[in-house]
């Protein structure tokens, strides 16, 4: 699992390789992630918006945003969690996720929360001995 904390929001990811649909003999592996995000905050917000960095085992970056997550915009008061599942295939073995969700206070103050990078890593990838 992983965790970070912006302006008393908390996003934690906890990624897993799917190996029912991942191909490996034709470079196609692909990985579900969960995350929650929690308002440990004193002010209600909304998601708008979202941006990943995807990057994978070769350095090839993709950029993926977008509005909302899962087709939704959440509102979250404090003390409360949103949650959902979603999905990226990757041409290598592992990989890398990091991104940032814009947020909106009732206020209209417009902010980013910080998505903490995760490992995107399956059984198939290299490991390298020194």
């Amino acid at each position: 699992m992983y965790s970070k904390i912006t302006r008393a929001i908390t996003v934690s990811v906890e990624p897993v390789y799917l190996e029912d649909q991942s191909n490996p003999e034709e470079n196609h592996f692909v990985w579900a992630y969960r995350v929650k995000i929690e308002n440990g905050g004193m002010e209600t917000v909304q998601l708008l918006r979202r941006h990943w960095r995807i990057t994978d085992a070769m350095g090839r970056q993709q950029e993926v945003e977008g509005p909302g997550v899962v087709g939704e915009t959440p509102v979250l008061q404090p003390g409360e969690s949103f949650e959902y599942t979603s999905g990226t295939p990757l041409p290598t073995a592992s990989g890398i996720m990091v991104g940032t969700y814009k947020m909106e206070t009732e206020q209209g103050e417009v902010f980013d929360v910080n998505i903490p990078a995760f490992s995107l890593d399956s059984p198939h990838q290299n490991s390298l001995l020194n």
